[in-house]
């Protein structure tokens, strides 16, 4: 029982021990991250864009331009 003391008093009281949980859940998180994002990968697998297609991001339109004429002004 008192080595469990003295790990949780090394990990909460000195900087070594905050340093290692940071870098330790920062590590965890991009585990978590990459496995989820694998298996979205293979879930919705990419196909080309077709004519019906549509993309929030990647438009054939002019970046920032209004479609009506007189905003673009």
């Amino acid at each position: 029982m008192d080595a469990i003391s003295n790990f949780f008093g090394w990990l909460f009281g000195t900087r070594e021990g905050v340093l290692a949980l940071v870098v330790g859940g920062i590590i965890f998180f991009l585990i978590i991250a990459i496995v989820l994002e694998r298996r979205t990968k293979q879930k919705f697998k990419e196909h080309e864009k077709q004519e019906g297609d549509w993309d929030l991001f990647d438009s054939d339109d002019e970046s920032g331009w209004s479609d009506f004429e007189e905003d673009n002004h």
